[in-house]
């Protein structure tokens, strides 16, 4: 039987892909789960209608984000913290610290997306990657600067 797949499935594949499955599968589990869908006519032409829809969803989003990564691009955080010997600083500034400055100057962003590879121990000037979209990534320039 042919399956319509409504959601995402790791061993069948993506949202919108039509795959071939065994009856009871489609029949007892996909079908009652939402997962999937027959594949009639009808359905086909409903995918088609989606996939158009989703396109321009994500067209949306993207441009979104863009425009995000351009404000983004243009700020530059500064963090003031007490240094000990050698200018390392006491404490660490982190993915939390950064998104409470960011929603200081406007901008709201979930500390997942902000990619702080380890946290920030060192007096200088860093850039962190911010990705936005699975193809938008804003880079960010902080400073860490003594107090």
């Amino acid at each position: 039987m042919e399956i319509i797949l409504k959601k995402d499935a790791p061993s069948l594949g993506k949202m919108g892909n039509v795959v071939r499955v065994t009856d009871g599968y489609a029949r007892n589990y996909l079908i009652p789960q939402g997962i999937g869908l027959e594949a009639t006519p009808k359905n086909l032409k409903l995918l088609e209608k989606e996939i158009k829809i989703w396109q321009k969803k994500a067209e949306k989003l993207k441009e979104e984000a863009a425009q995000l990564a351009a404000e983004i691009e243009k700020l530059s955080l500064s963090f003031a913290r007490k240094t000990g010997e050698e200018d390392k600083i006491f404490g660490s500034v982190t993915s939390l610290d950064i998104e409470e400055k960011m929603k200081e100057n406007g901008i709201q962003i979930d500390r997942k997306k902000i990619h702080v590879e380890e946290p920030i121990k060192t007096l200088g000037v860093f850039t962190v990657p911010i990705k936005l979209h699975p193809e938008v990534t804003a880079n960010l320039k902080i400073s860490v600067v003594k107090e």
